[in-house]
């Protein structure tokens, strides 16, 4: 049965893996590392002792050390926005009237064409606006209140 062990150690694993997709909270994949890391040293040893202390260890060095970390890289909301997406929210100044048709603002440096977020709305030019999405090519605002 001692020949077997790594068999043991590989099936947690996988059991593990498993969980960790229901999960995907980390805990079960450091968990599982720790049981891989068990079928290796059962592989070359055979004393059951040291397989479980070398698959703890390993388990409690990942879930101290590899998932906070991961944690962090999963969790971390996305700061730079690229693209027009980066747009959003920005604000701007109208250079001739807005309506839901047509008009111009400068963003950023550059000349956009835009049109009203409220279609019964008008800005007129010269007042500051906001992005609130961009269409295409077209800003779509509203004033804003600076």
């Amino acid at each position: 049965m001692r020949d077997l062990d790594w068999a043991f150690w590989l099936g947690l694993a996988v059991v593990l893996g498993i969980v960790e997709v229901t999960s995907l909270d980390l805990l079960f994949l450091m968990l599982a590392g720790g049981a891989l890391a068990g079928a290796v040293t059962a592989l070359v040893t055979d004393n059951p002792v040291i397989e479980a202390l070398v698959s703890l260890v390993v388990a409690v060095t990942m879930l101290a050390v590899v998932r906070p970390v991961a944690l962090r890289h999963l969790r971390t909301p996305l700061a730079i926005r690229t693209g027009t997406a980066a747009l959003v929210g920005q604000k701007a100044v109208a250079t001739e009237r807005i309506d839901e048709h047509d008009g111009r603002i400068k963003l950023k440096g550059e000349v956009w064409s835009a049109r009203t977020y409220d279609p019964s709305h008008v800005i007129a030019a010269g007042r500051n606006v906001e992005v609130v999405q961009i269409d295409g090519a077209t800003a779509i605002v509203y004033e804003a209140e600076i």
